[in-house]
């Protein structure tokens, strides 16, 4: 018996179908004598403190830095039952087949799994990124031993564990530090978290220390054979210009505009191309929820959601989490049903769809340029529109015309520069005339995406135009422009700045690590992250108060810029990334140990809580000393009778004071009245006085015996009076 061993149902379900088909029963599928059985991803995860050590459930800085090596796993405990059947099957197996995703997380997480069932068994290796049965054949056939691949694991294994250590130890160092100083949040850090901070904290302080500055810019208005021209006045030499090539002499402008005005002019050139342009890529995740945040102003948590749902749900698109934008030439056979499912599903396409050409074959199918997964698509099923939540209508209809463009005619256009001679000055523009729209109508109404051709700078037609035409320059003038400062980050920028971080790099060794790590993933040029965790990353940010949103724009808040300045500046930018992926490279080729790696992380980790636990944080927060102890501070809590201030140092000190509109209340608290024991009215009972008591609802009271609690006698109240006739026994 050989028994495969899938990333997630649907690879397993491919692996069936390339084996001949099966009958499926209770976690896995029957293949003759192989069986195939699947994961949903990850089914371990690391211990968590608590796990070695009941104590660390108690947030305390004299347990820090926590460390354990070796580190253990356990079973997810929403996975225990898949686990179960993996862990039968292996029993009965022969042999397995790793058939985790093609990269270092798929290899590591079947490893995991057989480490963690101590398997002896022969281990092989099948790499498929496409479920497309012929490719999956293809696959099968080429078995390799899965010794070959221990470095990916190895190198997964370490970031794994890097990032827990790192993570538990920081948050832990940080928010225990803050809390001496007031704060009563918790201050999260991570090794990909952090520099997204950072990003943004930059960004904000770049747009706002901004100095403003001005610069000129000419154009001429030009005449030529009956049709009026807009152009740019074009740099020289010896032009008095700033680092970024703009004019900043105001009386030069405005002498080359005077000399220009109502002067002759030239066509020095003219160039004349035809142009043909392909339809905009498919949609991996990352350009999805970019896409999403700018059309529709969903969060990328949100997106990563609802795709989830077309995929699992819906069945409507493949795999969601992908960071690949290419599809393999297999599935190209797939097209013509492919888009009957989309003019079934969505009518709204129904047409754009019937019109695609399923023989057309678009840059996007390159097996070359896929990596673990393929690009997001539609599949083949169908489903009712109508059943469909508005948000996923809108999502699945982005996937499907991406997917439908590729089936298009290109958009063809010519493109025309002029190029104008006047006084000695030379002025430039640029026409651009549809040919064949192609794919592009379907983009007609899709305002500021930045995947589409620029507009031209000049509606008319000028290769009519030819060298040596000649005319006036009917206007020329000068004007003075702003210089604006780097705008605060969008949502859809700022996913779209996660993929290319490096270019935030000044060390030309680290830029040049990170753009290499993404060297075989096309739609990523040196980022930080992965597709499967950067949306949980920015809500974690949202959701700890260090980023917020301000309008359209994404900003950093106090507590975040605080957090940000306490830091050492190796944490909060991407050189981390880096450098660590340089280590797993010496890892992945056998030339570094993963506990050398975690040993070189735990020295940095141990050296950043030396210095928090002997300078402290430079946090600041707003908060009133408790007069009681007088080293904590006092920070507003919910009780059960509403809000009241409680001392920070709590259990140490137990002081707490009322609240006075947001404000504790310093005042001494008036001592109760003292109750009046009624010489009248005696208890039926013992014969000691009778008290009378508010009641537990609003405006009503009842007499209770002196006595108490010795005596529990009590009696309904009437006119002030106690009704001695209703005695009740406590």
């Amino acid at each position: 018996m050989r028994l495969f061993i899938a990333e997630k149902p649907d690879l397993a379900k491919a692996i069936a179908e390339g084996l001949g088909g099966g009958r499926s029963a209770d976690g896995y599928i029957v293949c003759g004598d192989d069986y195939v059985t699947w994961c949903f991803g990850h089914m371990l995860q690391l211990f968590d403190p608590e796990d070695y050590d009941a104590k660390y459930e108690k947030w305390d800085m004299a347990h820090l830095p926590i460390v354990h090596v070796p580190w253990k796993k356990k079973v997810s405990p929403d996975k225990k039952k898949q686990v179960k059947i993996i862990l039968d099957l292996l029993k009965k197996a022969d042999s397995v087949v790793n058939a985790g995703d093609p990269d270092e997380e798929g290899q590591l997480l079947v490893d995991e799994l057989l480490q963690y069932a101590k398997c002896r068994l022969p281990v092989k290796r099948v790499l498929i990124n496409d479920n497309n049965t012929a490719v999956v054949r293809k696959s099968l056939a080429n078995l390799r031993d899965n010794a070959e691949f221990a470095g990916l694991s190895a190198a997964a294994e370490a970031r794994s564990v890097a990032d827990q250590l790192y993570g538990y130890n920081g948050t832990r160092l940080y928010t225990l530090a803050g809390r001496s100083k007031g704060y009563s949040g918790v201050l999260s850090v991570g090794r990909v978290q952090t520099p997204i901070l950072g990003l943004v904290v930059r960004r904000d302080r770049q747009h706002e220390s901004h100095q403003k500055s001005y610069f000129h810019t000419i154009t001429g208005t030009f005449g030529l054979a009956g049709t009026s021209v807009n152009a740019r006045y074009q740099i020289s030499d010896n032009d008095p210009v700033d680092d970024k090539g703009r004019i900043i002499d105001a009386s030069f402008a405005e002498r080359v505009a005077a000399e220009c005005q109502g002067a002759p002019a030239t066509v020095a050139e003219c160039k004349s191309d035809i142009k043909k342009e392909q339809p905009p890529l498919p949609y991996n995740l990352l350009k999805l929820q970019a896409d999403c945040s700018r059309k529709f102003g969903l969060k990328p948590d949100q997106v990563l959601s609802i795709t989830q749902t077309l995929r699992e749900k819906h069945r409507l698109i493949t795999y969601n989490r992908s960071d690949s934008e290419y599809l393999s030439d297999e599935q190209h056979a797939d097209a013509p049903d492919v888009l009957a499912a989309i003019a079934g599903t969505a009518p709204v396409l129904a047409k754009a769809a019937g019109g695609a050409n399923p023989s057309v074959r678009s840059r996007a199918f390159n097996s070359a340029k896929v990596s673990a997964h393929h690009a997001i698509v539609p599949t083949s099923a169908t489903a009712d529109f109508n059943a469909l939540s508005e948000s996923e209508k809108k999502v699945y209809l982005l996937i499907a015309r991406a997917y439908v463009a590729q089936f298009f005619p290109v958009h063809e256009y010519r493109e025309t520069t002029l190029t104008i001679d006047c006084k000695g000055h030379s002025f430039k523009v640029t026409s651009k005339t549809t040919l064949s729209p192609g794919w592009l109508a379907l983009y007609r109404n899709d305002k500021d995406n930045d995947e589409l051709p620029e507009d031209a700078e000049c509606d008319s037609d000028l290769s009519q135009l030819s060298q040596g035409t000649s005319g006036t320059c009917e206007q020329c003038r000068s004007e003075r422009r702003e210089t604006k400062p780097p705008a605060r980050y969008t949502m859809t920028t700022l996913l779209k700045d996660l993929t290319r971080v490096a270019k935030y790099v000044n060390d030309p060794k680290l830029k040049k690590m990170l753009q290499e790590k993404d060297a075989d993933k096309a739609g990523e040029h040196g980022g930080i992250g992965t597709p499967a965790t950067r949306s949980s990353i920015i809500k974690n940010l949202f959701d700890r108060g260090f980023l917020a949103e301000k309008g359209k724009s994404i900003i950093s808040t106090d507590v975040g810029r605080q957090l940000f300045d306490t830091l050492p500046e190796r944490a909060t930018v991407p050189d981390m990334t880096a450098l660590w992926h340089e280590q797993q490279t010496q890892i992945k080729q056998g030339e570094l140990t993963v506990e050398q790696f975690i040993h070189d992380i735990v020295a940095y980790i141990t050296e950043e809580i030396d210095r928090v636990k002997s300078e402290g944080l430079s946090l600041k927060v707003d908060l009133p000393k408790c007069p009681t102890c007088k080293e904590g501070f006092l920070r507003s809590r919910k009780g059960s009778k509403g809000n009241f201030w409680g001392c920070t140092n709590y259990p140490d000190c137990k002081a707490t004071f009322p609240d006075a509109k947001g404000k504790p209340d310093f005042s001494p608290r008036k001592p109760k009245p003292a109750a009046v024991v009624s010489e009248q009215h005696k208890c039926q009972d013992c014969g000691k006085g009778l008290i009378r008591r508010p009641g537990k609802k609003k405006g009503t009271f009842f007499w209770g015996c002196s006595g108490f609690p010795e005596c529990r006698t009590s009696y309904f109240d009437k006119g002030g009076k106690p009704v001695l006739e209703t005695a009740k026994a406590g």
